[in-house]
């Protein structure tokens, strides 16, 4: 709040901390931390509780999560959905739909343009929280596409964002809508 950000993200996927808390593959704790599905949520189910109680409710609050571990026995879509309706319930605005990261897959991932976007439109669907699709996207439109086909709220980009800083800009002539650019700009933007 004091550097003025409008949103916060809360990272609980890819292996980092609050995700290997609940992969039943990492966490092999016995505590009130370990073993049962809400044993293995709650960190990070106490972690959005404080975070929330400090982000002002009319700002959005985002958790990333990986929705499978691509691994027979690891986290799976059905307990994402559930913890979905378990974040939703505690305030949390926006869930970002992820994969994997936690432990190495045996299975191949079959990575391809969009390969993530049916966990985002499952959780949007069945757990009724706005989602946010990531994966793979990196035209404008497809990531027009998944916003109208109704498979998230919001389309997230990282990589596509590396390699070209002004793809918001390029989407916006490509799909002739109206894009604010900084007056420095504008000659390199022209129609």
């Amino acid at each position: 709040m004091d550097a003025e950000f409008d949103i916060v993200e809360i990272h609980a996927a890819h292996g980092y901390l609050i995700s290997s808390f609940l992969s039943p593959l990492a966490n092999r704790r016995t505590d009130k931390y370990g073993g049962s599905f809400y044993n293995r949520c709650r960190f990070l189910l106490e972690t959005v509780q404080s975070v929330r109680a400090e982000w002002p409710e009319e700002k959005p609050l985002l958790v990333r999560l990986s929705c499978t571990d691509w691994k027979e026995g690891g986290w799976t879509i059905e307990e994402t959905v559930e913890l979905a309706r378990l974040l939703k319930n505690q305030g949390v605005d926006i869930i970002d739909c992820s994969s994997g990261g936690n432990v190495p897959s045996e299975s191949p991932i079959r990575i391809e343009p969009g390969y993530q976007v049916p966990f985002s439109e499952r959780v949007r669907n069945e757990a009724g929280v706005a989602t946010a699709a990531v994966g793979m996207i990196t035209n404008p439109d497809q990531a027009e596409a998944v916003i109208a086909n109704g498979q998230a709220d919001l389309v997230l980009l990282g990589r596509e964002l590396l390699r070209n800083p002004y793809w918001a800009h390029h989407a916006a002539l490509e799909l002739h809508a109206d894009a604010p650019l900084p007056i420095q700009y504008i000659r390199a933007f022209k129609r």
